[in-house]
């Protein structure tokens, strides 16, 4: 929901990060991969009930997934790095719940309710993008995209909102997984409207 709106003011922070790294021939696939290994690595830290550390992992992780679109912008983006960068992020996402899930089998119902949750967030948005394509779609309205990005009530930072909540609050994670996975249906509700609209 937010995203776009924050763009405008997070895209030149990331830029000044990632063009140096261009500069050093560091590409924009080793980010995304060296940010998807440390936003693994909350898994365990959950597991742990190490949650300030965990929380670390997910915004550095984060701060490197931003980090990589950069570092393509400041050199030569590629469909491979698109299709890496989306199929990572969806991964990372899935594996905070299973994180806490490890951690305190009380959060195994929510956490699984919100893993299909994010199945439908992430089902509505890739397939509308596919069909989107198809139809020759503009996919800069919301940036140099490497796909057609459709929003939502719950996007990137809603999720990480979320995630940074969750950390800080462990025993609320049922409630905001509940509540989240309510938003998530929502914005998927909300696609397939699109959808109809577009497609139909």
């Amino acid at each position: 929901m937010l995203d776009a709106r924050l763009r405008p003011f997070i895209e030149p922070l990331l830029d000044r990060l990632g063009r140096p790294l261009a500069a050093r021939d560091i590409g924009a696939n080793q980010v995304t991969l060296f940010g998807f290994a440390i936003g693994l690595g909350a898994v365990p830290a959950l597991a742990a009930n190490a949650y300030w550390l965990a929380l670390l992992l997910i915004l550095a992780s984060r701060v490197l997934d931003g980090v990589d679109g950069a570092v393509a912008r400041a050199s030569t983006p590629t469909d491979f790095g698109g299709f890496l960068d989306i199929v990572f992020d969806f991964v990372f996402y899935a594996s905070v719940p299973l994180g806490f899930a490890m951690a305190d089998p009380a959060n195994a119902l929510p956490a699984v309710f919100l893993l299909v949750s994010f199945m439908g967030t992430g089902a509505s948005f890739l397939a509308y993008a596919v069909l989107a394509a198809k139809r020759g779609f503009a996919m800069d309205l919301r940036g140099r995209k490497a796909f057609y990005y459709l929003g939502g009530l719950t996007e990137g930072f809603e999720t990480i909102l979320c995630f940074v909540l969750m950390c800080l609050f462990p025993g609320a994670f049922a409630t905001l997984a509940w509540i989240f996975g309510a938003m998530c249906w929502i914005t998927t509700a909300s696609r397939v409207l699109a959808a109809r609209s577009s497609f139909g």
